[in-house]
């Protein structure tokens, strides 16, 4: 027997389409993987240098649950100067990986019975941690941009937090400040939290990244999530970070300490030096990502499948309902094109009609991609 709370939590559907690409590649066919959420770069070398050496200094052994001293000093000073967020190091919480501080701070944050508002379509493991919390999600409306509209409409007395993920997984919409205003203004009537997801935040286009938490009224009501996944290609290392009001952190470091216990002692260190080293991988990583997002949007478009222009992260989020709809095109693409994609109802209920294409790939496999899609529809 298994408990009820585990069984009702799905696989996550994007490492699942992942494992199944991997799976069927290597049995010899050319799968094109657009459904992978990770960036197709090495790690940097200096970052990687880093963490060898802490291993032959023998740092290898355990570290406190926060994390090391020099890496939350690292990620508070970073959050001062780049993200206005007034921080200390003892305000940061190190995890291991952005994924366990988002299923952190929603269980510190969420009481049985209580409801969380996700702006759909949002990531896939969002809804899973609320479920596990004991609460229920309320999914908030988006217009043609993937913009919020009427998130008023959707709180209730239940209503605890409004999580939000700018840039976005899967739409790549970017929230400017007169969003993010609004919904601070929301939080503050109704006395609300907003977790504030900016893992993909130096992966952005057209935009200026702004953080929730360095806005007016918000500092003891947002909890700030990142990690050094995206964009410092580091999604094996697991490492990520949190911060937020005291309490909050408090009863956070409670749940680490009897769960995960720590990050990585190395990979911290290799994280210390991420932070404070040359971006310039970084800069040339965001650059090509650009130049893929331009042909991956140009082409679709050419093909006469809708597709809005995405401001951050990697993926487009292309309109297929002419094609049958998300889920059908998803499986005429892996099984008759050989494109492994993820289908957008697994962002909720609001991306059924669409489909998430990663281009965390080459320029050349995404005009094969262009080449393939074109063949099935035409």
């Amino acid at each position: 027997m298994v408990s009820a709370r585990i069984a009702s939590i799905h696989e996550s559907t994007t490492l699942k389409i992942s494992a199944t690409a991997k799976k069927l590649t290597a049995s010899g066919l050319d799968i094109i993987d657009m459904g992978v959420g990770e960036p197709d770069f090495d790690t940097p070398k200096h970052i990687v240098e880093a963490g060898c050496n802490s291993i032959r200094m023998g740092e290898t052994h355990y570290a406190p649950t926060g994390g090391i001293p020099e890496l939350r000093q690292a990620i508070a000073e970073k959050l001062n100067r780049e993200n206005l967020i007034h921080s200390t190091a003892e305000d940061v919480i190190v995890t291991p990986g952005a994924k366990m501080a988002v299923f952190a701070a929603i269980q510190a944050l969420l009481q049985e019975g209580e409801e969380c508002i996700l702006i759909g379509p949002s990531w896939v493991s969002y809804e899973p941690s609320v479920a596990f919390a004991g609460g229920s999600v309320v999914w908030g409306e988006v217009d043609a941009d993937f913009m919020p509209q009427n998130i008023a409409e959707k709180i209730s007395p239940k209503t605890r937090m409004i999580i939000i993920n700018s840039p976005s997984n899967p739409t790549g919409a970017v929230f400017e400040r007169p969003v993010l205003e609004e919904i601070r203004d929301l939080a503050i009537d109704h006395d609300l939290f907003v977790i504030s997801d900016e893992i993909y935040e130096k992966i952005i286009y057209d935009h200026e990244h702004i953080s929730m938490g360095s806005l007016p009224g918000m500092e003891e009501r947002t909890v700030t999530i990142n990690g050094f996944s995206k964009a410092y290609a580091m999604t094996g290392w697991r490492l990520g970070y949190l911060t937020g009001p005291k309490e909050t952190m408090k009863w956070v470091i409670r749940l680490l300490s009897h769960s995960v216990s720590q990050a990585t002692t190395f990979v911290q260190r290799a994280g210390v030096v991420a932070l404070q080293g040359p971006e310039d991988d970084v800069d040339m990583m965001v650059a090509e990502f650009r130049a893929r997002r331009d042909l991956l949007v140009a082409g679709l478009k050419s093909l006469g499948i809708p597709c809005s222009v995405p401001g951050g992260a990697f993926y487009v989020f292309p309109d297929v309902s002419g094609f049958g709809g998300g889920d059908l095109f998803t499986e005429r693409l892996l099984k008759e094109a050989l494109i492994a994609a993820t289908p957008g109802s697994a962002f909720g209920p609001g991306g059924r009609d669409y489909v998430r294409l990663s281009y965390a790939t080459s320029q050349n496999r995404i005009r094969q991609a262009l080449e393939r899609i074109e063949k099935l529809i035409m």
